[in-house]
Parts: C-alpha cells; sequence; structure tokens
C-alpha cells in the first residue's frame, strides 16, 4: 500500500510526512497548496493536508496521524486503553491550545482577506500562548523523555511540530521542558528525512 499525501511542508503535512518517515512506509507526496488546483481536484474544500488511500480522501492532520499510527500499530497507545484515553486528552489539548492560538494568528496575518485582519489580536495570543504552553508542559510525563514517559507517540510529533511553528511565527516558547523535548524531536533521522521531501 502506498499513501499519498496532498500538501507542503510550509502547512500541517509536515506533521503528517514526519509520522510516515517515524513509521518507515511506502508514500508519495503531491506538492500542493491550500486551495490549490491540485488540491481541489481530489478534495473539494481545497484543504491541505489531505491523505489519499484505496481511493477515499482522509482529511486533517491530526485524524490522518492518528489514522496511520492504528494502521500500523506503532507511534500510539492502543484504542480502548487508559493510556490511549491520556494520549488523546493530551492531543486535544495541544490541538485547542496551541495549534487554535497559532491558527488564528495566521488567519489575521495573511490568511484572512485584509479587510477582515485584525493584527492587534496577536498580542492577545500570545499572550494566551505564554500561560498556555506552561500547562502544556505540566501534563507532559515526569518519567520522559517522551509526552507519556518511554515511548514516543503522535502527541510527541504534533508538539514539537506547533513548537516550531510557534518559534516561526515569532512566538516566544519559553518553557524549557518544550524547548528540551523540541531539541531532542527535531533531532530524530525522522524528522530530518520529512524536512528533506520540501528540498
Amino acid at each position: 500500500m502506498t499513501y499519498k499525501i496532498y500538501g507542503n511542508l510550509r502547512t500541517r503535512a509536515t506533521r503528517v510526512i514526519w509520522t510516515l518517515e517515524e513509521l518507515g512506509v511506502d508514500y508519495e507526496l503531491v506538492e500542493a497548496g491550500a486551495r490549490s488546483d491540485e488540491a481541489k481536484a481530489v478534495n473539494p474544500s481545497g484543504k491541505v493536508p489531505f491523505l489519499v488511500v484505496d481511493g477515499e480522501v482522509i482529511p486533517d492532520s491530526v485524524a490522518i496521524m492518528t489514522f496511520l499510527a492504528d494502521k500500523h500499530g506503532a507511534l500510539t497507545a492502543p484504542a480502548g486503553t487508559i493510556a490511549r484515553a491520556k494520549q488523546d486528552s493530551f492531543v486535544q489539548m495541544v490541538n485547542d491550545e496551541i495549534d487554535g492560538v497559532l491558527w488564528a494568528a495566521a488567519r489575521h496575518s495573511f490568511i484572512l482577506p485584509e479587510e477582515h485582519r485584525v493584527p492587534a489580536v496577536k498580542d492577545s495570543l500570545k499572550w494566551e500562548f505564554a500561560r498556555n504552553q506552561d500547562a502544556v508542559a505540566k501534563r507532559m510525563s515526569a518519567d520522559g523523555p517522551f509526552v507519556a514517559g518511554e515511548e514516543m507517540s503522535i502527541a510527541d510529533i504534533l508538539l514539537s511540530h506547533c513548537i516550531g511553528w510557534a518559534a516561526a511565527a515569532k512566538f516566544d516558547v519559553t518553557n524549557e521542558k518544550l524547548i528540551d523535548h523540541n531539541a531532542m524531536m527535531r533531532a530524530r533521522p525522522a524528522f530530518k528525512a520529512a524536512l528533506a521531501k520540501g528540498s
């Protein structure tokens, strides 16, 4: 089975490509920007990333990561376990508290039509991010080095991708636990292989 992922390294496709590299499975990257003709030809909404597998389109980066981890029995706790519930809870927290804040900032920077942007909202979002990063760090296992302790999961990939995004968007990452985790994750060969897909 070869997966086909639509997107590019300037989108949330990065976290999906990273997951695929960690799993060591075959895939094809179709370079496609959001709402591009290439994307709309397969996914009418034009949103990226999306995965095509067995003729089906699976949108949303976290849904794709979860599907891949479950499909290959790696990077995840088993469904129906307490460990999985905790993993899913952490993923939802990162989505709400980090990804959501960064996405709101992106919308008001360059995504929304200019007349609908409110640049001043970014000061509020940066304050929220500063508070939220500490709350996220407190939910990480004390037994490390990964979010849940000894085993890496898609939660680690999601968190690291978001922290990298924050730094690129000039949001101050000050929590040492998150800084250390991000450095460890980005030293992984799979992350470097994912980045090489954009070169």
